[in-house]
């Protein structure tokens, strides 16, 4: 399985709607055939005259109140515009650097890959092909589906599931542009053919060969359950969540016996079972819902695994109970996690189980016996930063297959035999890359004497350090740890001479699940007081000065970069974010959008208590904009980001230059070299929320990469 201990804190993607303007569409009258409702008008290709659509839901992203600000992007347009063109040959530069590294350093890691039986599923350049297992290559490789012939502009598959007799494929489709999905069912004939198309669809699972269970999303959020018998071609509302802090989806257990409906929130959870082999009977409630316990259900020889909160230390335990008396009095333990340990997963097979978890920066695994109950501890190599795991191995198999990944090192793949107990590297490089790079990990005393780890990265050869440029990453926040996973621009940035360090602040997860504690609610000055410590840590140990120093964060993250532009603007020369989350406060008090019920477990709920909206507009970054010394900053975001509105950013913006010009005007005959920061907002066309497409990226960090080489020519911030 993958029990998934942070699947709950999600991305949520919500529908997709017919396109308008499809050049090789017909128009067609559609009926929905499931149910009684009125023709709906539809646009599909030629190929789809065949398709029905399943019963109409009013999905899709709900307006928000609507602030005009169209003069004032103009104005930031106008800006970008003005600003870039001073750098367009050394942005192409950049960009063809970038590609090559890209080129060099290509990973077929999140190709989307389904083994089942003896075919294997693949996802390759938009379309899904499969073989036999053993036999994939082009000749053999059958053509099942391709995104481009979809009615939808600029789509990604995103999911696959396949039906256990191989009839139907089920394809989550998202757009490139949007958080809007849909899910396809092909049937697969022998000449492959779409079926249907649901619209707005999250998650999907087969519970048998005919039936689909699915849910789907309205407004951001994912409270109904859908089954779709595709042999009587006939629906039905299965599960309905009432209540807006909740989030629903779907999982199916390793050996395919259950169907569990998992109704989360980021402090509880709540599972409904659906047995496979009578999937129209009503689901079974495996606990009710207790505030504070978090449980993920798996199967084994009639017996559930739970991994659960519940319970002192603070942290996951793994649990068991009788499927047929599986309440909470009867959950036995099986193992429990090390204190201040980060669990970032749990993959069950027939007679083991595989924790996969980082502590005090090393990662290891711990290989579970399910038959004897002993746990065998398997110590890393001391280069890795993060796992990367198969997805969805075969319940049955000997071998459990990952992948180890830093910032600085491409995935290099791992295979540990659960029969010898042996671990084994399977790679092609001569030596990895971290041989050229030096990885240190330090820890800085915060405020309230609490040690934050940092990580850092320099490259061997480095001299001097103290006069390279440093790029600080920080996020700290909904217990998710900050992304270390491999990214070939930071090869280019060390190979040019940076450092790169990674503060693991409160509000994340590195620690487990007390770091995230203490970093929410009316703990998130924790988080705050980390970053200070960490930066000026570098700084004291010889890692550049202020002067040479950038930040860098995105969406939540920007909370605590934000506070720290404002509380400390001396600590760094500038900062870069990607669809920042700058208003809290304001987002907070409007419970009109999406997703404000929700994240009350995270920010607190000011609508009700006051002090809460004190304490978040102690440290709000919008709030908290004043006259001073600015670094500069550069902001990038999506037209059609759904979580971080344009217009707020816009706010701040405009707030920000405000607060600039009082400050120059203040200080005119007391610093009359005083020169203004660079404030730029560079909005991508397209787009959604911290997922831009490969060629978005490269234009974002060429972008960035851009603005610190105007910084260097501003204020000789150069190595």
């Amino acid at each position: 399985m993958h029990f998934r201990t942070k699947y709950f804190l999600r991305v949520l993607k919500p529908s997709i709607s017919p396109f308008n303007n499809c050049p090789k569409c017909f128009l067609s009258l559609v009926q929905r055939p499931f149910c009684q409702r009125e023709l709906q008008v539809c646009w599909f290709p030629k190929c789809f005259r065949n398709t029905y659509i399943v019963p109409g839901f009013q999905g899709g992203i709900q307006p928000r109140r609507f602030f005009s600000y169209k003069d004032l992007l103009k104005s930031e347009q106008a800006n970008w515009k003005a600003c870039s063109a001073n750098y367009t040959d050394l942005t192409e530069r950049i960009k063809r650097r970038l590609e090559a590294h890209y080129e060099k350093y290509s990973t077929s890691l999140h190709s989307l890959v389904v083994k089942l039986g003896e075919y294997v599923y693949f996802e390759e350049n938009g379309c899904i092909f499969r073989s036999k297992v053993g036999e994939i290559d082009e000749k053999n490789s059958e053509p099942l589906l391709s995104a481009e012939a979809l009615p939808f502009h600029d789509s990604l598959i995103h999911r696959i599931r396949i039906s256990p007799d191989h009839k139907y494929l089920a394809v989550g489709i998202k757009s490139a542009n949007s958080e809007e999905c849909a899910c396809v069912i092909v049937k697969l004939n022998a000449l492959p053919n779409v079926e249907c198309i649901i619209p707005d669809v999250y998650s999907f699972e087969w519970a048998t060969h005919d039936i689909l269970f699915y849910t789907i999303q309205k407004n951001l959020q994912c409270h109904d359950v859908y089954l779709s018998d595709f042999s009587k071609k006939c629906s039905r509302l299965v599960y309905k969540e009432q209540n807006a802090r909740y989030f629903v989806d779907l999982y199916l257990t390793k050996d395919k016996h259950f169907l569990t409906i998992n109704s989360n929130s980021k402090s509880t959870s709540e599972v409904w079972l659906v047995d496979c082999c009578y999937p129209l009977k009503t689901p079974l409630l495996v606990q009710e819902r207790t505030e504070g316990i978090i449980y993920h259900v798996e199967h084994r020889n009639n017996e559930l695994y739970i991994l659960t909160t519940v319970g002192d230390p603070i942290g996951y335990k793994l649990m068991k109970a009788p499927v047929d008396s599986c309440g909470l009095e009867n959950w036995r333990f099986v193992y429990t996690v090390k204190e201040k340990a980060k669990l970032v997963d749990l993959e069950m097979f027939k007679d083991h189980c595989v924790a996969f978890l980082k502590f005090s920066g090393q990662l290891y695994l711990d290989v579970i016996s399910l038959v004897s109950n002993s746990v065998f501890r398997i110590k890393l190599p001391a280069w890795a930063c993060s796992f990367e795991l198969e997805p969805r191995p075969e319940h049955t198999t000997s071998t459990c297959c990952f992948w180890l990944i830093s910032p600085v090192q491409p995935p290099v793949r791992f295979a540990y035999s659960l029969a010898d107990n042996r671990l084994v590297e399977h790679t092609t490089q001569e030596a990895p890359i971290t041989v050229n790079c030096h990885t240190i990990r330090l820890e800085a005393k915060s405020k309230d004497g609490t040690w934050v780890p940092i990580t850092v990265f320099h490259a061997a050869s480095s001299i001097e350090l103290c006069r390279r440029p440093l790029l600080i990453h920080v996020y700290g926040a909904y217990g998710i740890d900050l992304n270390m996973s491999f990214k070939a621009e930071n090869l280019m940035l060390i190979n040019d001479g940076w450092i790169l360090a990674f503060c693991h602040v409160r509000g994340g997860g590195e620690l487990g699940l007390g770091w995230h504690k203490d970093g929410c609610l009316k703990k998130k000055h924790n988080g705050i007081q980390d970053l200070q410590a960490c930066i000026r840590l570098l700084h004291e140990l010889g890692y550049s000065n202020p002067a040479r120093t950038a930040l860098r964060s995105l969406s939540a993250g920007g909370v605590i970069a934000g506070a720290l532009y404002n509380n400390d603007p001396h600590l760094i020369r500038a900062m870069a974010l990607q669809a920042p989350f700058l208003d809290v406060l304001n987002t907070m008090l409007d419970p009109h959008l999406p997703l404000t019920i929700e994240e009350q477990e995270e920010w607190g709920n000011p609508l009700i208590d006051e002090s809460y909206k004190e304490y978040i507009k102690n440290y709000c970054p919008y709030q908290n904009i004043r006259p001073q010394n600015y670094p500069s900053l550069f902001i990038t975001v999506s037209e059609n980001d759904q979580r971080v509105p344009l217009a707020g950013l816009l706010r701040f913006i405009c707030k920000l230059r405000k607060a600039v010009q009082n400050n120059a005007q203040l200080n005119s005959t007391d610093d009359k070299g005083l020169q203004a920061p660079n404030i730029i907002l560079d909005v991508q066309s397209g787009g959604s929320h911290c997922a831009p497409s490969w060629e978005e990226s490269l234009n974002q960090f060429s972008g960035s990469a851009e603005f610190s080489c105007s910084e260097r020519a501003h204020k000789k911030f150069s190595a």
